[in-house]
Order: structure tokens, then C-alpha cells, then sequence
């Protein structure tokens, strides 16, 4: 029986409309030729603004550009973004260049390109101190595109939040507080770690913890009340740039961190009068 499927398969594999000769017959090249195909990205009608049309950037997509004789195409890469080298497949039947347009951080790099004639194809290779671009050049008697460029999702979103935690960073910790209404008479003991806090104040209403700069590169400890038997209790707090806030005054706090091995760092309120360190 098992001399019967070996030699049916085997005869099935011979036969040209079979599904083993199919894929038999696909050549690297014609696998090379799907994949580019695949990964190839083409303009959009709805992507365009202005003249320019907007690709959304994705690493290692190929993106067509359309060039025409007698037009240049302007390649605009990301403002700051620095130019380290072009490469095209084609250069004895393209001109290629770059320039820059704007200053400071809005400095932007254009690669140009231009066929001496129609009917042309290359690739074109760019590589800065950000990314690579992949770059499809096809050239016709008419169509050509004046210029394009990219949206970059990931940096934006980078940008968005640097931006949220500086604004977050940058808010009064609390209004209306004049310096004679704090108390500043709070020792910290216990482990260092790096989130040790600086400082620890109120202003008779309000207890304010203040964590170092590297606070928002590290995971941050819970805050515990340690009650008059020594009980530890979780209590409502708000975190306000580096500072906890605590809508209440305690005695003694403790901040812990860890589970095996944990980290605890006390905070104690002192008997000193407002406005005394």
C-alpha cells in the first residue's frame, strides 16, 4: 500500500498540470517579480495635496514615482531629517541631485529627479540619519509628477507625547500657594533608589512628593499611609509632573516597589511651624 501512494505521488509530481509541478515551476525571478509587485506602492488620487502627493511611510515598500522629460520631480524627505547618500541603477539616462529649502529645524532635503527620455526605468536607493527610501522610477512622454513626500505616523505619535508629558511637565503643580503657607519639615529614610524622592511639603491642606528628573524613566512606587498601630493602608494620590499630590496631610507615608527584594523609602512629617524647613 505504501509502495502505491509513494509511486502516485511520485507520478502526480511528473505530471505537468499537477499542483507539485505549479509550484515546481516558479523561478526565483518570477518570485522576486511577485514580492516587488507586492510591495510596491502607487500614487493616490486621494493623497494628494496640491501637486504634491503624500505617501504614508512604510519600511521597505518601493514607491512608484512618475517622471516625464523636460520636468523635474522633487523627492521631499522629513524637515531635520540629513541626507547621507542617493544611488540609482540608471545614471548615464538620469539626472539626479539634491538641495535644501527652510533653516533651523524646518531645514528639508529634495532629491531631484529628471530622464533624459521616455520610456525609462530605474530604482533609486536614498539613506539618511533616519531611514531608507526605496524608490521605483518610470519615465513617459506625460504624467509626470511634480513632487512627493511622506507622512511619518510613528515619529508624529512620538512627537505628540514628548510634547503632551513637557505640557504636563510644565503645569503648576498646584494654584494659588504663596511660600509662607508650606511646610517643609519632612524627613525621607529608608533605601535610595532611583526614584528616591527630593523633598516632601505641604501647604496644610495638601501634601506634595517630589521624585528626581529620571522619575519618568522608571516604573513609580505606590504610596502607603502607615497608620498609628503601624498598619500600611493605600491611599488616593495624583501624580502632577514629578509630584504626588495628596489631598490630606499624614504622619508617616512609605513608598514600596518590588515584591522579592522590596525597595522602601519612609517619609515622616515633623512638628515645625509654617514656612520652617
Amino acid at each position: 500500500m505504501k509502495t502505491f501512494l509513494l509511486a502516485s505521488a511520485i507520478a502526480s509530481a511528473a505530471h505537468p498540470g499537477s499542483a507539485y509541478a505549479r509550484i515546481a515551476q516558479v523561478s526565483p525571478v518570477q518570485t522576486i517579480a511577485e514580492a516587488i509587485r507586492k510591495a510596491t506602492i502607487e500614487p493616490e488620487g486621494q493623497a494628494f495635496i496640491n501637486a504634491r502627493q503624500v505617501y504614508l511611510w512604510s519600511d521597505g515598500a518601493l514607491y512608484h514615482a512618475y517622471t516625464a522629460p523636460g520636468m523635474v520631480t522633487d523627492i521631499a524627505l522629513q524637515p531635520g531629517e540629513a541626507l547621507i547618500a542617493v544611488a540609482a541603477g540608471d545614471t548615464a539616462r538620469w539626472v539626479i541631485g539634491d538641495t535644501t529649502s527652510g533653516n533651523g529645524e524646518s531645514k528639508r532635503t529634495h532629491v531631484l529627479v529628471k530622464p533624459f527620455s521616455a520610456g525609462l526605468s530605474t530604482n533609486l536607493v536614498i539613506t539618511t540619519d533616519r531611514r531608507a527610501y526605496h524608490l521605483h522610477l518610470t519615465s513617459a512622454v506625460k504624467g509626470a509628477m511634480a513632487a512627493l513626500s511622506w507622512t511619518y505616523p510613528r515619529d508624529e505619535l512620538l512627537a505628540y507625547q514628548r510634547a503632551r508629558a513637557a505640557a504636563e511637565a510644565a503645569r503648576p503643580v498646584s494654584s494659588g500657594l504663596s511660600i509662607e503657607q508650606f511646610y517643609f519639615g519632612y524627613s525621607i529614610s529608608g533605601d535610595r533608589p532611583t526614584w528616591r524622592p527630593v523633598r516632601a511639603f505641604d501647604d496644610g491642606r495638601q501634601t506634595f512628593i517630589e521624585f528626581p528628573v529620571s522619575i519618568g524613566a522608571s516604573e513609580a512606587p505606590p504610596l502607603f499611609l502607615i497608620g498609628s498601630e503601624g498598619k500600611a493602608e493605600l491611599v488616593n494620590y495624583r501624580m502632577r509632573g514629578r509630584f504626588y499630590v495628596i489631598d490630606r496631610i499624614f504622619d508617616v507615608a512609605e513608598l514600596r516597589l518590588g515584591r522579592k527584594k522590596q525597595q522602601v523609602v519612609r517619609i515622616t512629617r515633623g512638628l515645625g511651624k509654617r514656612g520652617q524647613s
